[in-house]
């Protein structure tokens, strides 16, 4: 059960993230957060990286302050990540920048490396918002800001690597099939940063959206 609450809550930010590609766009995305946002995944978005957006998001929804073809302007998703708005005014004291700075420095592209960084005092100021927040802040130190999409990167690699692992696991019907080919870019972008490994994980995953498909249309 808690599998299958925390696939839907998945598939929910998947399409929060996605509507500028799914046709219909709010129309369309709405009617399914309403509908699939129970008790249960309202929980677990809250645990998951913009997933409190979502929920003020269905929450507006509810109660009738956003149409059903509508969103917020604070609320709309920017390339996964949060709208840039609300943390283009941050700005970092110099220790914050040096204490950054150092663990760029010696930043590597796995879970420990991620670790670290999210475990500094500066980037847990920002809560959900951090990659954003950083990348923002750091607008006058453009060597840093590359050194920061390194680290954006590495995280949505990490995303994708267990989201596809879980979607392999987890029963999905049509439209779930839908949502996850509408991310297939995203997952052959990231997955082949894991090597061999990565590259089987890819193909599992589109052999598992075709068979999908497959026994769907038998």
């Amino acid at each position: 059960m808690k599998a299958r609450i925390a696939a839907t809550a998945q598939r929910l930010l998947n399409l929060y993230r996605q509507e500028h590609v799914i046709i219909g766009g709010w129309s369309a995305i709405n009617p399914v957060f309403i509908a699939e946002a129970t008790d249960d995944v309202i929980k677990e978005l809250r645990e998951m990286p913009t997933g409190k957006m979502l929920i003020r998001h269905i929450e507006n929804l509810r109660n009738g302050k956003t149409p059903m073809d509508s969103i917020e302007p604070e609320l709309i998703p920017y390339g996964g990540l949060m709208a840039q708005s609300s943390v283009t005014d941050t700005i970092l004291s110099q220790k914050d920048i040096s204490e950054l700075q150092s663990v760029l420095n010696s930043f590597t592209p796995d879970p420990d490396g991620l670790n670290r960084i999210r475990g500094l005092n500066v980037v847990r100021r920002f809560g959900e918002e951090w990659q954003n927040a950083i990348h923002d802040a750091l607008d006058k130190h453009p060597d840093m800001q590359n050194q920061w999409a390194v680290v954006t990167k590495t995280y949505r690699a990490y995303q994708l690597w267990d989201m596809a692992n879980q979607i392999i696991n987890t029963p999905l019907d049509e439209r779930a099939r839908a949502e996850i080919q509408a991310d297939m870019p995203e997952y052959e972008t990231y997955l082949p940063m894991f090597g061999d490994a990565g590259n089987d994980l890819l193909g599992r995953l589109r052999t598992f959206i075709s068979s999908v498909k497959t026994e769907d249309n038998a």
